[in-house]
């Protein structure tokens, strides 16, 4: 036994130690069982969710819609969200803030920024002198920047998708348009982090739109590539993808689809927001014609009544989508005054002409930047509220040549839907079937540094030299290393947008700084100093572009190598050691690649200089590092380097993965573990010198040119003081609470103090003292109820309610009493025919024991003494009193007189009829006439206390105690407390179970 034990506590211990991994693995999930994902479009936007039962579903908001209004009212003391600031915008339109993610990562002299005066000019925008952007005034107290109005719509969102939810959430991926530069996307991601969410990844919308139309035609994808354009024109841009989907061989899932971004083409201001303002503008012309000779005010000044006919344009709008005419009416526009007039769909053509015109750009935008003509578009799907209008889907169709438009996707919800795909794909909560996403870069970023060159002897100049980092539509997410090798003290260069070419002139100028960042080194030369035998392997910056599109510097590092020779007698035994675990678990390591393919670039994949088409000569300056030997790590003799070692992944070849259709995997914890431990009569032998790498930490101070970002105490400023406003509102919701608890009980208590029911249970000087107290305390509600705290309310109401308690009791009783009873006298009635029934049977039939009879009938008794009893108190009390007979106590006696019951019928259904006795002559004596031809032979077990004759059975079984359970009995579901679980089906030859309608 001992042995036994001592084989299985290793057991036992495995499994405790795997339990335990198993729940640290869930209480790292805990926080993580439910994310989302935002499309956040220019009017509306989309929010979903996937938790464990929910996959993949939209968010209802408060009024059960599925999209919700891009639309924040700010006030001095309160704030609505959705669509009840939509029905604030007249009201309140200075208030009102729509359309400001126009606004997010531009600088007050951007053209957008004088667009959106033009188009909104009931906002009155301030200007940030130390950023050089703009924000909201809405009054002198109340401001606020683009990025904090947009951190409480996303806080927002995600209040309703935690309600949906029904748990709190963190994690999100958000959609940004496509054209979205580097300081539009830095924006974003400040306002999420003011909001308190992590961005798992900001998504661009036609990504996620192609993303969500692949997951769902999975099937259809092989290794033929198929080319899809998606246009895609919403309220505020139009943007025009092509995609390529066909399934590639990944190292980690075999055979997965893929899709791959080819082409991107857009126009930031063409959408159904500038065919609005034109509708809108025609309606405002039309209603000051009307008015002519009245010497009225232009309805332009009036903000309110612009406010009406902007919502009546987009009205108009979409009835014109189905319509040939439509009119148009508005009550009250301004001064009292009626609007009603007729558009025409004609009329709605002519006024946006010219929009319609620029519909084909995207498309060729597109197709030149993939280099593809159109007759290698499979199909065109349309994408975006605004492609519903009849003469865009016209003139798009003439534009691609195709016979058709697809419209086999929902335009409204895809990319929410694609973004929410992508949400459970990156995080650990959730396990998807891989889809490998290859996004493209849309400008391209270089990096350019000046160096002094010495074209003859004693002529030195500055030569300015620009190396492309990310090219124009290259994949990402993808890391990227620069090689300086020319330098040896400190040194400045610049990362700045490439070509920008195929912007227009007025793109360029909306576009903002083409100047990114200035990186200033400090401690190249006193890396230099610290290492003079070594050679120098250059400067190398280490450049990341990741899932959401934005670029860093991860580090910049001074690298020098030496050759060094090495003995076996040098090993140590801990090296040796090192050297065997290293190659038992090298093999294993795999990279930590995400399945969907969005971080398919791993760390250590750092490529080389693209595009570098300088001379010969200059290729030292800035090269790659694909055929750098692979070196070993270990400390060098002195002199002590105050920089760390180079990690082992800098000993892996340096590849370019832009340019390939699979990442390839990192060799990063791999490459020092290729070597196996030599054998004991190779290591007499001596080693070749090898190369010893050391790496220096340079540091580098980061100057920002495009856009500065908030500084850290900034932004913590921005966060509390939006999370003192969400907890303000939580605090005021609280209040309306308490107030409308409040006010409805008197309301409803008052109405009661006049019906019977209530009357007959109460005197006239109850309800008259009640009546007081209700009428006083709204009284009080009305005069004073407006300052009054949440605490206050709460209390009034908690007074009254114990004030009306007892009347409430007389009254609920009284009306459980007729159901209650009639229950019990049923449970009596059927319980006496059952007790009446059982001791009918014969002695040689018999089951139950004379104390279980007995048992029962004492309840019977009892709980019929207990009613007559209980119910002539109650016939003498008044009704003004309380009640002696109480709904609980019948409930009570009721259950314990059914547990009785039920465990009679419980031994009945499995008891087995005893064996008939023979005659002298040795045959059966005759079976009863209740007992059926297969009950004839089977045993029936014995009374309590008795013994049998007759020989065992095979199966004996346990007596018990009467009023317990007996062993092995299946109670009842409908039992009592005594009725705890359900057995096996008995066989078909025992006894008929006594069911409760045969009572």
């Amino acid at each position: 036994m001992a042995a036994m034990v001592r084989r299985q506590r290793p057991r036992r211990l495995a499994c405790w130690a795997l339990m335990a991994v198993l729940l640290a693995d869930l209480l790292a999930l805990s926080d993580t069982l439910a994310v989302m994902s935002v499309d956040l479009g220019s009017e509306s936007m989309k929010v979903a969710i996937v938790k464990p039962g929910v996959p993949m579903e939209i968010v209802l908001n408060k009024e059960s819609r599925r999209k919700t209004p891009v639309t924040v009212t700010l006030k001095e003391n309160e704030r609505f969200f959705g669509d009840s600031a939509a029905s604030m915008a007249i009201k309140n339109p200075k208030a009102t803030l729509r359309y400001f993610q126009h606004l997010l990562g531009k600088q007050e002299n951007n053209p957008h920024v004088a667009l959106y005066r033009a188009r909104f000019p009931e906002h009155e925008l301030g200007f940030d002198p130390q950023r050089q952007t703009v924000y909201f005034q809405i009054s002198p107290q109340l401001q606020f920047s683009p990025e904090e109005v947009l951190s409480m719509l996303l806080n927002y969102s995600r209040s309703l998708a935690e309600d949906f939810a029904e748990q709190p959430i963190k994690d999100a991926v958000i959609t940004v348009p496509a054209f979205f530069n580097q300081a539009e996307r830095r924006a974003v991601l400040q306002a999420a982090r003011m909001a308190g969410l992590k961005v798992l990844q900001l998504i661009n919308d036609n990504t996620a739109t192609a993303l969500s139309y692949g997951v769902f035609r999975r099937k259809d994808i092989n290794t033929t590539a198929q080319n899809i354009m998606f246009y895609d024109m919403g309220a505020g841009s139009t943007v025009c993808t092509i995609v390529t989907y066909q399934t590639v061989k990944t190292k980690d899932s075999g055979v997965q689809p893929q899709l791959q971004i080819r082409g991107v083409g857009f126009d930031r201001t063409l959408g159904g927001l500038e065919m609005e303002l034109r509708l809108r503008e025609h309606l405002a012309r039309l209603f000051n014609e009307q008015r002519k000779g009245q010497r009225a005010k232009d309805v332009r000044e009036n903000p309110r009544a612009m406010a009406k006919l902007l919502r009546e344009a987009n009205r108009l709008k979409t009835v014109l989508s189905a319509n040939a005419d439509h009119m148009a009416q508005i009550e009250g526009l301004m001064d009292d005054v009626d609007f009603k007039a007729k558009v025409t769909r004609a009329e709605f053509e002519d006024l946006c002409a010219d929009l319609f015109e620029r519909v084909p750009g995207p498309v060729q935008q597109a197709l030149q930047s993939a280099e593809m003509k159109l007759d290698e578009i499979e199909q065109v799907i349309l994408v975006g509220g605004a492609t519903r209008v009849p003469k865009v889907q016209e003139v798009l169709l003439k534009a691609v040549g195709k016979e058709e438009l697809g419209k086999n996707i929902n335009a409204d919800e895809a990319a929410a839907m694609g973004a929410v795909y992508q949400a459970a794909a990156l995080s650990k909560a959730f396990k998807v079937k891989p889809f490998v996403v290859r996004d493209a870069v849309i400008y391209p970023i270089l990096v350019e540094f000046t160096r002094e060159v010495e074209e003859e002897p004693g002529v030195h100049s500055l030569k300015h030299n620009k190396r492309i980092l990310f090219s124009r539509m290259g994949p990402y997410p993808q890391r990227k290393v620069i090689t300086f090798n020319r330098y040896s003290h400190d040194f400045n260069f610049h990362i700045n947008y490439g070509d920008l070419g195929f912007l227009g002139p007025e793109d360029l100028r909306v576009f903002g700084s083409q100047n990114l960042t200035t990186v200033k080194l400090k401690g190249v030369g006193e890396s230099f100093r610290k290492y003079p035998d070594y050679e120098s392997k250059g400067i190398k910056a280490h450049f990341n572009l990741d899932e959401s599109g934005v670029l860093s510097l991860d580090r910049v590092e001074s690298v020098f190598e030496t050759l060094v020779e090495d003995s076996p007698e040098e090993e140590s035994t801990l090296t040796k050691l090192g050297n065997t675990i290293s190659s038992l678990f090298g093999g294993g390591a795999t990279p930590d690649a995400k399945e969907n393919g969005t971080d398919s670039v791993q760390e250590e994949e750092e490529g080389p200089a693209e595009g570098s088409k300088d001379e010969p000569g200059e290729q030292a300056e800035l090269k790659e590092e694909a055929d750098s030997p692979t070196e070993d790590a270990s400390p060098p003799p002195p002199p002590e380097p105050k920089g760390s070692a180079a990690p082992e992944g800098e000993k892996t070849t340096e590849k370019d993965d832009g340019e390939k259709p699979e990442a390839q995997p990192s060799d990063k914890g791999e490459a020092g573990f290729e070597s196996v431990p030599p054998a004991p009569e190779e290591e007499k032998k001596q080693k070749p010198a090898r190369k010893q790498r050391m790496v220096e930490e340079i540091g580098v101070e980061l100057v920002v040119l495009d856009l500065p970002d908030l500084p850290e105490d900034e932004l913590a400023r921005s966060a509390q003081k939006l999370q003192d406003l969400t907890l303000r509102d939580l605090e005021k919701q609280e209040r309306e609470k308490a107030a409308n608890s409040l006010e409805a009980f008197i309301f409803e208590t008052q109405d009661k103090l006049y019906q019977p029911e209530y009357q007959e249970v109460s005197t006239e000087e109850q309800r008259e003292d009640i009546s007081g107290k209700l009428s006083a305390t709204s009284s009080w509600l009305e005069d004073e109820g407006f300052g009054a705290t949440t605490a206050m309310l709460k209390e009034k109401l908690a007074e009254l309610r114990k004030l009306c308690q007892g009347l409430f009791f007389r009254v609920e009783e009284r009306k459980k009493w007729p159901e209650r009873l009639s229950a019990l006298d049923s449970l009596l009635n059927h319980s006496s025919m059952f007790l009446k029934g059982a001791r009918l049977i014969p002695e040689m039939d018999q089951i139950f024991t004379e104390v279980e009879m007995t048992t029962l009938e004492k309840v019977i008794n009892e709980t019929w003494a207990w009613k007559n009893a209980t119910m002539a108190e109650q016939a003498k009390l008044p009704a003004t009193e309380k009640p002696v007979l109480l709904s609980k106590d019948i409930e009570a006696k009721m259950m314990a007189l059914d547990r009785e019951v039920q465990y009679l019928l419980n031994k009945a259904k499995f008891a087995k009829p005893r064996p008939r006795p023979k005659d002298k002559n040795g045959t059966r004596a005759e079976p009863p006439l209740n007992a059926s031809a297969s009950d004839q032979g089977d045993k029936v077990i014995p009374p309590p206390g008795q013994t049998e004759d007759a020989k065992p059975i095979s199966e004996p079984e346990k007596e018990t105690q009467a009023g317990s359970e007996p062993a092995g009995s299946e109670p009842l579901e409908l039992g009592g407390p005594g009725a705890e679980s359900e057995q096996k089906e008995q066989p078909t030859e025992q006894k008929r179970t006594l069911k409760n309608d045969e009572l």
